[in-house]
């Protein structure tokens, strides 16, 4: 008879279970110490810029439309009311036209950041000019002649009038009949008089937009193009495309509403654009033009006939016709009528945006736009003089700077990876929607897997000692 085997080490299955919860535990610990939970690899820092945004330009946040409609306020018209507007400014006592104090962008060039009076040591010296921020360009080269704080947010009054155009001229028939809503015929501030009926074209409204400010010929224009809230989120869209990151539209007319804001350097991009256009430019050239008016009631059209009947009786042998169904209006651009060469665009006022104004001119081929911002009292002499300078400096230094053109239209349709994502190697898989959804925009990490495969491990090893010692088991128990 062979002696009797005996064991060489526990084979109870509670130390067995002990023996592998303990290695479990082990493996578990070793993997949290790798960093289960640390964010996904390639996950974008909290706060970085986007990706795809202009180099150095500053990251502004997208803009949100307010969907109401322009509250009271008043514009163009020195001494009226406008809505109240809080600003968010460190500086908003000493400057209250600033709309914040945030680093400047670079859009355009390096030397455009700068806050103060930018000009070639070679030139002539500029004008002066009691404007917080202007800009002098050559519309032809882009090329950006002289500046002061040109990325500074101001806000910009019915300058922003110009943005409005260049987005609804493209995409508002302009003989198509509009009937404005009450709203719309009760805005503050200047305006050309509409009322509530549908004799008015886009063609009139968009003349009176820019040729007399009119704020109720804006909202009826929103109207038309489907709304305020579409008609802001067009106008902001048309910003980005014009690279013009500075601005943010609050309102179609400009009227101050908080974080509405522009630059001296957006309203040149903005004014550039609108006279590659050949309606921007008709409008904004014309000294007086005709307007809709709504016609009297009969009683008044009765008295009318009878008032000029006697006035022109022995003067003429016919009695006089209903009253006319126009009346005229004049630009409020005044270098119209005294600035040789002068196309035109916008001026602005509020209160506290104070003065403002986009101007166009050309002389022997060449067109200069000068803009000023924020200027506390009467403009038009400054801007005359800023634009002989940019006249007589075209062209006889280098530019501290450039008029940026469109952006490219981003492509389609192909799907893009998120803007943290690693890129994936040739003939590896995507990540799944739902492990990109569980990452901040990275690559989904590969701990999970590890615990999975440790843990496998773990349970068979388990497995096997559980397997092993019963056949010990089963061998002892035959002898």
């Amino acid at each position: 008879m062979l002696p009797k085997r005996t064991n060489r080490g526990p084979t109870s299955a509670k130390t067995r279970m002990t023996a592998c919860v303990t290695a479990l535990g082990t493996a578990l610990a070793t993997v949290s110490l790798l960093g289960v939970g640390a964010p996904a690899v390639g996950a974008p820092a909290v706060g970085a810029p986007a990706v795809g945004a202009p180099a150095g330009a500053t990251a502004l946040p997208s803009p949100s439309p307010s969907p109401d409609t322009v509250g009271p306020g008043a514009e163009e018209s020195p001494g009226a009311d406008e809505s109240p507007d809080a600003t968010r400014s460190p500086t908003a006592t000493a400057n209250p036209g600033t709309v914040d104090n945030a680093p400047r962008s670079t859009v355009g060039g390096r030397l455009l950041a700068g806050r103060g009076v930018i000009v070639p040591a070679d030139l002539k010296p500029l004008p002066k000019t009691e404007a917080s921020a202007f800009l002098i360009a050559d519309a032809d080269t882009g090329a950006v002649l002289a500046a002061k704080d040109p990325h500074g947010h101001y806000r910009p009054a019915s300058t922003l009038k110009t943005l409005t155009a260049v987005t609804l001229i493209p995409k508002l028939d302009k003989n198509r009949k509009v009937k404005p809503s009450d709203q719309a015929c009760n805005v503050d501030g200047s305006a050309v008089g509409i009322v509530p009926e549908p004799i008015y074209k886009v063609d009139d409204l968009l003349r009176a937009l820019l040729m007399v400010s009119a704020n109720d010929a804006a909202v009826a224009l929103a109207e038309a193009n489907g709304g305020m809230r579409k008609t802001l989120a067009d106008m902001n869209g048309v910003a980005r495309r014009l690279q013009a990151y500075d601005t943010v539209a609050k309102t179609p007319n400009g009227l101050d509403k908080p974080g509405q804001r522009t630059s001296a350097y957006d309203l040149a991009l903005i004014a550039r654009a609108g006279l590659a256009m050949p309606r921007f430019r008709e409008y904004i050239k014309t000294k007086v033009a005709k307007f809709p008016a709504p016609k009297l009631p009969k009683h008044y059209d009765r008295e009318y006939r009878e008032q000029s009947d006697g006035h022109n009786r022995g003067h003429s042998p016919k009695a006089s016709k209903s009253p006319p169904s126009y009346y005229e209006m004049g630009n409020h651009n005044r270098l119209l009528w005294k600035y040789s060469g002068m196309i035109g665009v916008k001026n602005g006022w509020t209160s506290k945006a104070l003065g403002s104004f986009v101007g166009a001119a050309t002389r022997n081929g060449h067109t200069i736009i000068v803009v000023i911002m924020h200027h506390p009292g009467g403009f038009w002499d400054e801007v005359a003089k800023l634009l002989d300078w940019g006249f007589a400096n075209r062209g006889k230094a280098a530019p501290i700077g450039r008029l940026v053109g469109p952006a490219a239209p981003s492509p389609s349709p192909s799907p893009s990876p998120s803007p943290g994502a690693l890129p994936v190697r040739p003939g590896r898989p995507a990540a799944s929607p739902a492990a990109a959804a569980g990452g901040a925009g990275g690559e989904s990490s590969p701990l999970p897997a590890i615990v999975a495969v440790l843990a496998g491990g773990v349970l068979l090893i388990g497995g096997g000692a559980t397997v092993y010692g019963i056949r010990r088991r089963r061998r002892e128990s035959r002898t």
